[in-house]
C-alpha cells in the first residue's frame, strides 16, 4: 500500500517515482560555509592568545615600613587568593548584624574586621594591588560603593 495513491474511495494510482534530489545544493553549502566564516572572524584574532596573569604589587609604603618578621597578610596567600571575598563578606555580617569587630586568623593572631582599616592599611594601591585581579576575571566588587580607597581619600582631602 506504500506505493499507491489511496483516497476514501480506495486506490486508484500508483504513486510516481521522483529522484530525492537537493536543487541548489551547492550554493546553500557556500552559503552555510560563509555564514559560519562571518560569525566566527571576532574568534580568529584571539585564538592562542592569552592575557597574562597578573601580579599585584606588594611594595606599598606601608608594607615597606613593616619588619620582614611582620609582613604577613591576616590569613595565608592561598586562602586569600581564594576566599579573601567570603571572608569580607563574613566580616561584614559580623559588624553588622551581630556587632562583631574582632577577628582571629588560623595563626591566632587577632585584627579588626575592617575592609578600611585591616586589609587598606597594607594594600593602599587599590589599583594596583585589587583592581588587577578583580578586572583579570572581570568581576567589579561592590565593595567601593562604600569603603572608598584611601587613594581617592587623600586626593579629595587635598
Amino acid at each position: 500500500m506504500g506505493d499507491k495513491y489511496q483516497n476514501e474511495f480506495g486506490v486508484f494510482a500508483d504513486r510516481p517515482k521522483v529522484a530525492k534530489k537537493l536543487y541548489d545544493g551547492k550554493y546553500i553549502f557556500a552559503g552555510l560555509i560563509l555564514f559560519f566564516a562571518l560569525v566566527t572572524i571576532p574568534f580568529w584574532n584571539i585564538v592562542g592568545k592569552a592575557v597574562p596573569v597578573p601580579t599585584p604589587k606588594l611594595d606599598t609604603p606601608a608594607i615597606q615600613k613593616l619588619a620582614e618578621k611582620d609582613r604577613k597578610c591576616v590569613e595565608p596567600t592561598p586562602f586569600m587568593r581564594t576566599n579573601h571575598m567570603q571572608m569580607l563578606v563574613d566580616w561584614r555580617e559580623g559588624v553588622v548584624r551581630t556587632g562583631t569587630r574582632d577577628y582571629t586568623s588560623s595563626t591566632g593572631k587577632k585584627y579588626t574586621a575592617s575592609l578600611s582599616n585591616t586589609c587598606m592599611e597594607c594594600h593602599s594601591n587599590k589599583t594596583q594591588f585589587c583592581d588587577q585581579c578583580h578586572n583579570y576575571v572581570a568581576v567589579k566588587p561592590t565593595c567601593w560603593g562604600c569603603h572608598l580607597d584611601k587613594e581617592k581619600k587623600l586626593a579629595e582631602a587635598k
